[in-house]
């Protein structure tokens, strides 16, 4: 699948639909470093074009130790969320949880999109490849439509995100001197 983008939306789904759980900052994040991996195994005599991070068991590894990395830019994070008017508070275990999700994600959905992945390493098959009987270019294209469907679908909880935080930042904003005279 194309680096990142039709990884967004989904994961940035999840994230704001599970927020109270799940690290939305993070999950996004996730699904990109699984592939700046692929970038370093472009090379052609590699044995697999997707390394382990597209596998449950590294990549699951990978994404823990993001969500404790990201623990400690916790306060860019938190600044960077209340500019995106996005209800926010960074707990380590939501952003551990977040890694590991965001990357699993990623992982599920390139394993229906590649036949080269190998999503449970060791095991050398693909099993979610196997799990779908259409044609290589449909599969990829209904793949595709699926992703961009879960995209709108952000979008729509996004633009709701912010209407309740704007609506608790109304909440909760000090009255004026001037309305209390009246």
């Amino acid at each position: 699948m194309p680096f990142p983008l039709y990884h967004i939306g989904t994961n940035g789904f999840f994230g704001l639909l599970f927020r109270k759980w799940v690290d939305p900052a993070v999950i996004i994040l996730a699904n990109v470093i699984v592939d700046i991996e692929v970038l370093f195994a472009a090379h052609p005599s590699l044995s697999h074009r997707h390394w382990h991070f597209h596998s449950f068991l590294v990549g699951g590894f990978a994404g823990a130790l993001l969500g404790l990395v990201c623990w400690f830019f916790r306060r860019p994070l938190n600044w960077l969320m209340k500019k995106l008017h996005v209800l926010y508070e960074a707990k380590l275990w939501k952003m551990v949880l977040a890694g590991v999700l965001g990357v699993w994600l990623h992982v599920l959905i390139d394993g229906f999109y590649h036949w080269d992945l190998q999503p449970f390493w060791p095991y050398k098959k693909n099993v979610l490849w196997r799990l779908i009987s259409l044609p290589y270019d449909a599969r990829q294209d209904t793949i595709e439509v699926i992703c961009l469907v879960f995209t709108a679908a952000a979008i729509l909880l996004y633009v709701r995100t912010v209407i309740i935080f704007n609506r608790k930042k109304g909440e909760t904003a000090p009255c004026s001197k001037n309305s209390t005279d009246n």
